[in-house]
């Protein structure tokens, strides 16, 4: 795959050509490394340089959802050859991991030190190489192995540096926390404590996606509601598929209205659904909820 060339600075993808950043004062502004809590889009920071990539370009399409590792190495860094076999092992474990790889070399260095492995890690992440990313490890004064671990909301959530077996495993544990708390999609369930006998009442559910998700609109996608009630509470909507559940962007609500007589009861629901991920792909999600209520007279 040829390599190709893109200006790492977010703010100047849609220009026809990248313009340096300046600082206040005119001159361009020094590239630096984030901290904790700062954003990162998956493109870099406003002062990154314009850099050669071995594969494609980093790809917010393939990095949604997904804990990005920005990985910066050189063929003769201290530690870097035995943290390429750590940085691998976190891309390999977990398909919700994004790595884009720095390295300060030539193209067959960069082969040496490349986390990504060609047709192995298509869609997992990219490499970057040559003289201006050498150029800019001596700006940054980047020696061995430095790592910025970013969340799904494109926050820094920690950046180690040097080849210390303490700071890449307090990484290494970052990491999988971080896939650990992902979660594609989060659900509500209310309804009322106490309501008179007979008179209307709500039971809901939402379905709220991760923001890096929607809602398929594919033929096909599979959407069902079931629900279970008391047979002497009587509510509609007890059972809908296909187009009778209607997603208002990233949310999917069910309501029931319910009635009945004095009583504790216990209700729940079953509900599945389609969604889209940004390269196009379709996945399945489901979930329930159970309402506890009382009829009073």
């Amino acid at each position: 795959m040829k390599c190709l060339v893109i200006s790492a600075v977010l703010a100047a993808a849609s220009s026809a050509s990248a313009q340096p950043v300046k600082s206040p004062t005119g001159a361009p502004a020094t590239p630096t490394l984030p901290t904790i809590g700062d954003t990162l889009p998956i493109n870099g920071a406003a002062g990154w340089p314009t850099l050669s990539w071995m594969y494609d370009v980093p790809d917010p399409k393939d990095a949604a959802g997904k804990v990005v590792v920005h990985w910066f190495c050189a063929p003769k860094g201290i530690g870097c050859s035995d943290d390429l076999a750590r940085i691998t092992t976190l891309k390999e474990a977990a398909s919700s991991v994004y790595v884009i790889a720095y390295i300060n070399g030539t193209k067959q260095q960069a082969l040496k030190l490349d986390p990504i492995r060609g047709s192995e890690g298509v869609g997992r992440g990219t490499v970057a190489f040559g003289p201006a990313t050498a150029k800019w490890f001596k700006n940054l004064k980047v020696t061995g192995p430095v790592s910025i671990v970013v969340d799904v909301d494109n926050k820094v959530k920690l950046v180690t540096s040097g080849a210390e077996s303490a700071s890449l495993d307090a990484r290494d544990t970052q990491v999988r926390s971080l896939i650990g708390a992902i979660k594609l999609h989060t659900t509500a369930a209310t309804s009322p404590k106490t309501v008179k006998a007979n008179e209307k009442f709500e039971l809901a559910l939402t379905v709220t996606l991760a923001s890096w998700l929607v809602y398929s609109q594919k033929p096909g996608t599979n959407y069902t509601w079931k629900a279970t009630v008391p047979a002497d509470v009587k509510c509609d909507n007890t059972a809908l598929k296909g187009d009778e559940l209607k997603a208002a962007g990233q949310t999917l609500a069910v309501k029931m209205t319910c009635s009945g007589p004095r009583g504790s009861y216990e209700a729940a629901g079953q509900i599945q659904f389609g969604y889209d991920v940004p390269s196009g792909a379709t996945g399945l999600g489901a979930d329930g909820a159970k309402w506890k209520f009382e009829i009073t007279n």
